[in-house]
């Protein structure tokens, strides 16, 4: 059964467009932009998170375009699929991005400019994510009250929004590649992120285009197959990340160092070993949210349903 092909009226699209688009796009940039401003002073997180905040602006101005360029009846249904998935992914990244800016390196700057500057960057950033989470949340109202089925606002979908997030965060710390390459355990717990991640982007995909009717099998049974696959694998990671990154006897390092980046002081570099026990934090979250995937699709296997269309 395919979603209900109601699109959202002119004016909720007007609306979207005058009251979110645009403080969204402002808040986004004047985040980057203060950030930008201190040059070379703003370290590797300061790039990291001005890349972010770059990102989100530039898809939800090319959203902004599409919208207000076309009417909203010419829109497909999954268009706002697509849009509402992209505002989950863009609070995350904004409210990720404000908490490890800040933890990371506001927290240690000196007080001046440069530190009103990033304090007001975090602020904006903040500001971004909560005006993403209120477009996803009057989307869901919008909908509710018109009685459509809206694929975003599933159980099953939020589950897939956040382990594909968890599992880009991961991806973003393991970019420095001296994290892993020296021990194939770490190499595998590097795999472990990949192929768990691909097949979660792909079931994400297909929901949000409508083709998992084109799948042969039952849906849910290969749903279920895939996320218990998933859980033994992030277990496996759970146990060989910690391990070999941790545990003197493996080669890894069980306390802090205080030399390098890992100074208690403003350093260009985030901590290695922060990096290291960020991914071991985000590798148990991204486990928690696997098992609880895996609950959902026995429980729609054991009882026979599925998430489906509301006729309205």
């Amino acid at each position: 059964m395919s979603t209900q092909s109601t699109s959202p009226s002119g004016d909720a699209k007007f609306n979207v467009c005058r009251f979110l688009r645009l403080p969204q796009l402002c808040s986004t940039c004047v985040a980057f932009s203060l950030v930008a401003d201190m040059g070379t002073l703003r370290g590797a997180i300061g790039n990291w998170s001005m890349s972010f905040w770059c990102v989100c602006f530039a898809m939800t101005f090319i959203i902004a375009l599409v919208e207000c360029s076309r009417h909203p009846s010419s829109f497909p249904f999954f268009w706002y699929n697509i849009s509402v998935t992209y505002a989950c992914y863009a609070a995350l990244i904004c409210l990720s991005a404000s908490i490890i800016y800040s933890i990371t390196y506001v927290h240690f700057m000196p007080y001046g400019p440069n530190w009103d500057r990033a304090i007001a960057a975090t602020a904006f950033s903040c500001i971004a994510s909560m005006l993403y989470v209120i477009e996803v949340a009057g989307m869901r109202a919008w909908y509710e009250l018109k009685e459509i089925f809206f694929y975003v606002h599933t159980m099953r979908a939020l589950l897939k929004v956040l382990e594909t997030f968890v599992a880009g965060v991961i991806f973003a710390f393991l970019s420095n590649t001296s994290l892993y390459l020296h021990q194939p355990a770490l190499e595998w717990c590097v795999a472990v992120y990949s192929i768990c991640f691909i097949p979660a982007a792909v079931v994400l995909l297909l929901d949000l285009a409508e083709w998992k009717y084109m799948l042969p099998g039952p849906f849910s049974i290969f749903q279920l197959v895939l996320s218990l696959l998933s859980v033994l694998l992030y277990i496996s990671a759970l146990v060989l990340w910690p391990l070999y990154q941790f545990s003197e006897e493996l080669g890894g390092q069980p306390q802090r160092p205080s030399d390098g980046d890992c100074r208690d002081e403003l350093t260009y570099d985030m901590c290695a070993w922060d990096q290291r026990l960020a991914v071991a934090v985000l590798t148990a979250v991204n486990l928690l949210v696997y098992v609880a995937d895996l609950g959902y699709w026995a429980r729609q296997v054991s009882v026979g349903t599925e998430d489906q269309p509301r006729d309205s």
